[in-house]
């Protein structure tokens, strides 16, 4: 399975529904969307997930659902993205079954290698790389040392930075050795959703952290 390089991740933004979000992104050519509502009721979050799934199957993107496991399957989402607060890893997998992504979030040495022993991840997002205001319950911001342990621990298990990245971050002050990186405010600055998803993708392909033998998809 190709993975994408660029990660987009919806946000409860006051201008901008879940939905329009994801249409815009869809257009503007976007491979891989998670969908992250965290201020909604399961029935909301499952109406607008339904109107993302039918979107991203349009275009051709995967729709990764943020937390929600059954909502996920439920709706024939392509995967779903868990926290350390949401069903264990394996758990997971053994209730998904093979053909369905399942990404972990890492924020610690401890967790990267639990992501390994667990051996049954397709991705991990790493951080935080900053402090951003989306996220609550903030985990420390890593350390360079921290990067390099996390990402040598974690081998070749996809790894994507997370946490506050900006397009000035990109492409020099990013870990080296990450395989790509997840977005969400970024994104949706001045609500040029189209504009800023192909200027964050230019910038990516200018990258030093990229990992040379992985195809290539945004």
């Amino acid at each position: 399975m190709a993975y994408p390089r660029l990660q987009c991740l919806t946000i409860d933004h006051p201008a901008l529904s879940h939905t329009e979000q994801v249409r815009q992104l869809c257009a503007a050519g976007a491979g891989w969307i998670q969908l992250r509502i965290k201020n909604a009721s399961t029935e909301m979050i499952e109406t607008v997930a339904r109107d993302a799934r039918t979107l991203c199957r349009e275009h051709q993107c995967r729709l990764i659902i943020n937390d929600h496991l059954d909502l996920a399957l439920k709706i024939g989402a392509d995967g779903v993205h868990l926290g350390s607060e949401d069903i264990p890893w394996a758990d997971a997998r053994t209730k998904a079954g093979s053909n369905f992504i399942i990404g972990g979030t890492v924020n610690s040495l401890e967790d990267a290698q639990a992501a390994v022993q667990s051996d049954c991840l397709d991705y991990v997002g790493v951080g935080p790389f900053r402090f951003t205001p989306t996220k609550q319950r903030l985990a420390p911001v890593l350390s360079i040392e921290q990067w390099k342990a996390i990402l040598n621990t974690l081998g070749d298990l996809p790894a994507y930075a997370i946490g506050g990245i900006t397009a000035a971050d990109l492409p020099e002050n990013l870990p080296r050795g990450i395989f790509g990186i997840a977005v969400s405010s970024a994104l949706y600055a001045s609500k040029d959703v189209q504009g800023n998803f192909k200027h964050l993708a230019a910038l990516w392909n200018q990258s030093p952290s990229k990992t040379p033998d992985r195809k290539e998809t945004l």
